[in-house]
């Protein structure tokens, strides 16, 4: 991932056309006219070997004959002469072009990508339309229209739909900070953008149009990054799932990859809509709600002067879950006294439809002097009575200053169209009908809810660490004997070595005598199981009999079971039985928790409501491991045996914390076992006593293809390799990276501290640290940040905080900015140099170039040890009162 020169790719200062042209309707004349009829500041040149001047501007024959060397560069010549030009403009110095030449084989795009390395040129493109940076007045595209100057930055791998929304942006006055047209993305793809753009002051929120991704770990970690700052929203085009035929397991066929891109996105805290209008819609919603907005679990609160517009709106709020706001006695006392006595006296509140200017914002002040009415939706159908541009302009200086919690429907066209402008004026969210209000409510919902998980604080999981030399053990013994497929016996080993409770099975020959006396070995009743590597779901295959009370029925069933399948399918190989005790569990919920790895995003997680018709019901959801606590509960909560799960009648609640271990089991399974192709615990029993495997089912890879391993995963696990133990001062001292359950300890370390150590490390005094600042301080992404803490036994079994190190590297991992802090009355015993040692060796090993911090000038401990470890102070920093510090960790990459 790199941001490196992007400025010149969105910022230029000068840009030259490489194959302007007088031929009309051409792409070197469109382009060359577009950026000359725009507000563009600095010059254009054109290059074209066979003109002289171009509608009275000089023209010269090629790139060394440029007057001087532009920013920018758009090429428009034929797919041969791209890596030429390329190499050409990299010598000059140019570091940014946009190739919009399409018809690109394989070997010219890979010609253009060697010529363009060596100078560390960005190229954007090929086959793309170009670039909009309207605050520039610059248009370096071949579109129709230029783009209204806006706070909304637009990525689009189609170029067409680039000139569609820039046609219906105009029409409805949205302005755009950039638009960008990727194209093949050789370069300058969706990772790199959303990295710009996540900190670019002219962007308030960022729209993707989504074709494919190639990289998905550097896009999840942008998308997360860039997402923390502002709204990112997307429409992803191919809903189609693989085809899934040939799943050796439930998860398999039910893990469809557009299924895995949404979860993909609510991880990254991104919301996912469905159409164009939908991305404006949500781009206008969240950009008026991002900050002083209710909090939309608040529900909502209905206005209208018409009951149909009312009903309309609160069948929507029904429809997609949305509660409506009960009124508080106090709010519907001061109503009473306002509205006539037919008003509806609930919500929605219906003022009715003779309603002068004065009702209107009398009801408005009471609404918004009560805070538990939370948002509010104003809608208003036009009447003879009062027209609706007066009622908006008496509403309007109340509305201004609540624009965040209002979100208004002008019902109708001409007779509402200068009242929607005032309200629009005043900063309020427009909607054509109470339907798209209500849905836009609906993405704001979705948006906090993935936003929140960014936050949340999990628990720790009561699994003891994994006994992965167990679980080895059992891929071992399948691979060893040729098995693509573990039998049961195996598959449970593997869980068990997880912490995952299993009924005990045994494996005999396959021979009804065998069978029996395993059954009376473990007791009766009991279930019997076939065993074969060719048979992958055993029931289907009547390879299953349950309830066997007594060892005359486990021989009739072994027998029937062995006649049946020699029948049905006598080339499958059967190794023998598996016998286990009957689970007396008449509480429990049949789930399923299963893993397969995704051909884009990895090893994924699935959760649903189990059985055998668990492909039938497709209750499902899917998250991106790695998961704790907290994510695994959302992808329970976001299935509808959740609801069973809750407990219902005589049923009581389901042990939520053990479900989530297992999902949590799993994904620490994913990340431990790169041999793990597919998994299935079908049925995994959950009650109020816990959880039950009764029956699991692991496929390994085939050769060459892709398994799961921490390497695989689109979001960096936790790197457990990383902890370290040492002597320091006669005791254990154990220095490790920091992760999201470490927030409760993580806070007492910090409160601990002393108020001018505080002051020193924040630039700031602070009491406490805000949840959002304590979740982004422990919920840290391993790719591109690192945070080691020191830490020791307490006298409470647990352990204690000592100090903490950080660095958050820069996209192009060039310089890595640093933090340290130590206990206060640890000070001064050579803690922070231990871990500020531990933090330069891992950005090293990171390959990044340098650590660079800022400290106060009057921090002199923090001076003394920048210091000793190596630092040099930047006479170039200029910021008043504070001193940068520099430590080269490795050698630039050469070219």
């Amino acid at each position: 991932m790199t941001v490196r020169h992007l400025d010149q790719l969105l910022q230029p200062t000068s840009v030259a056309v490489i194959g302007a042209s007088d031929r009309p309707a051409s792409v070197g004349a469109t382009v060359w006219r577009n950026l000359r009829a725009g507000r563009f500041a600095g010059p254009v040149m054109a290059v074209n070997p066979r003109l002289r001047r171009l509608d009275g501007e000089p023209v010269v024959s090629s790139v060394a004959a440029l007057p001087q060397v532009p920013d920018l560069a758009v090429i428009c010549t034929p797919p041969a002469t791209v890596p030429k030009l390329i190499a050409e403009l990299g010598r000059r110095g140019t570091r940014a072009v946009i190739v919009m030449t399409a018809g690109l084989d394989p070997a010219t795009r890979q010609a253009m990508l060697d010529a363009a390395r060596p100078h560390l040129l960005r190229v954007l493109g090929p086959n793309c339309l170009g670039l909009l940076s309207p605050h520039l007045g610059l248009n370096a595209s071949f579109s129709h229209a230029h783009a209204l100057p806006g706070d909304v930055a637009f990525v689009s791998q189609s170029g067409a739909l680039v000139t569609a929304v820039l046609d219906w942006a105009r029409a409805r006055r949205i302005g755009f900070s950039h638009m960008v047209s990727l194209g093949e993305h050789a370069d300058v793809d969706f990772g790199d953008l959303l990295d710009h753009l996540g900190s670019d002051p002219r962007t308030r929120s960022i729209l993707l149009y989504i074709e494919s991704i190639e990289s998905p770990r550097k896009f999840m970690s942008a998308a997360r990054a860039a997402a923390r700052n502002k709204p990112v929203i997307v429409v992803k085009a191919g809903r189609g799932t693989r085809g899934a035929a040939a799943a050796a397991s439930h998860t398999g066929a039910l893990a469809g990859s557009d299924l895995v891109f949404d979860a993909a996105i609510r991880r990254a805290g991104m919301l996912r809509v469905d159409t164009l209008q939908e991305l404006f819609m949500a781009a206008q919603t969240l950009a008026r709600f991002r900050g002083d907005g209710p909090c939309p679990d608040a529900g909502l609160t209905i206005m209208t002067n018409g009951g149909g517009a009312g009903v309309m709106a609160a069948d929507a709020a029904e429809l997609a879950g949305i509660p409506l706001r009960d009124m508080t006695p106090a709010l519907r006392e001061r109503l009473d006294a306002v509205l006539p006595a037919t008003w509806s006296r609930a919500n929605p509140i219906d003022i009715i439809g003779d309603a002068p200017a004065e009702r209107y914002t009398a009801t408005l002040e009471a609404l918004f002097d009560d805070r538990e009415t939370g948002a509010v939706l104003f809608a208003h159908a036009p009447t003879a009575i009062v027209r609706s541009d007066d009622i908006a302009r008496a509403c309007a200086p109340l509305v201004r200053q609540h624009a965040g919690r209002v979100l208004a429907c002008w019902l109708g066209d001409a007779a509402v169209a200068d009242a929607r402008h005032v309200f629009e004026d005043a900063g309020v969210a427009d909607y054509a009908t109470p339907e798209e209000a209500v849905r836009a409510f609906g993405m704001l919902r979705t948006y906090r809810a993935n936003q929140a998980q960014l936050r949340q604080v999990p628990t720790a999981s009561e699994h003891a660490p994994p006994d992965t030399a167990a679980a080895r053990a059992a891929l071992a013994a399948a691979r060893a004997a040729g098995h693509e497929m573990l039998d049961e016996v195996q598959a449970k080993a593997v869980l068990a070595a997880y912490g995952i409770p299993t009924v005990p099975t045994r494996a005999v020959p396959a021979d009804p005598d065998s069978a029996v006396e395993a059954a009376d070995l473990l007791g009766y009743p009991v279930a019997l199981k076939i065993l074969s590597p060719d048979i992958s779901h055993k029931s289907d295959a009547g390879g299953v009999a349950l309830r066997l009370a007594d060892a005359a029925a486990v021989r009739d069933a072994a027998v029937a079971m062995l006649q049946r399948l020699h029948a049905a399918l006598p080339g499958a190989r059967l190794e023998g039985f598996s016998v286990q005790p009957m689970a007396q569990r008449p509480m429990a919920v049949e789930l399923i928790v299963g893993a397969s790895v995704d051909r884009l995003f990895g090893p994924v997680i699935l959760f649903g409501q189990g059985g055998t018709a668990v492909e039938v019901l497709a209750d499902r959801a899917i998250g991106l491991p790695p998961l704790n606590r907290v994510l695994a509960g959302e992808l329970i909560a976001r299935t509808r045996v959740a609801r069973l799960l809750a407990g219902y009648r005589d049923h009581p609640p389901a042990r939520q914390e053990a479900i989530a271990d297992v999902l949590t089991a799993v994904s620490q399974m994913l990340a431990d076992l790169p041999e793990l192709a597919e998994l299935d615990i079908n049925p995994l029993w959950a009650d109020h006593e816990g959880v039950l495997a009764l029956d699991a089912r692991i496929r390994l890879a085939r050769p060459g293809e892709r398994g799961s391993g921490a390497g695989a995963f689109a979001i960096a696990p936790y790197p457990a390799e990383l902890t370290t133990t040492l002597d320091w001062h006669g005791q254990p001292l154990r220095m490790r990276p920091i992760r999201p359950e470490d927030e409760p300890q993580h806070r007492a370390f910090i409160t601990a501290l002393d108020p001018e150590d505080v002051r020193l490390r924040f630039f700031q005094s602070r009491r406490e640290l805000p949840a959002s600042e304590m979740a982004r301080l422990t919920q840290i992404d391993y790719e591109r940040e690192m945070a080691f803490i020191a830490e020791r036994p307490s006298a409470d079994g647990g352990w204690d905080t000592l100090g903490v190190a950080r660095a958050v590297a820069d996209p192009d991992n060039v310089e890595a900015e640093f933090a340290v802090i130590v206990r206060s009355d640890l000070k001064h015993q050579g803690l922070g140099r231990l871990l500020m040692d531990r933090l330069a060796a891992h950005q090293r090993q990171r390959g990044t170039q340098r650590l660079v911090g800022y400290v106060l000038r009057e921090n002199g401990a923090m001076r003394q040890l920048c210091d000793d470890l190596g630092f040099e102070a930047d006479a170039a920093s200029e910021e008043p009162g504070v001193v940068r510090f520099v430590m080269p960790l490795s050698p630039p990459p050469t070219a």
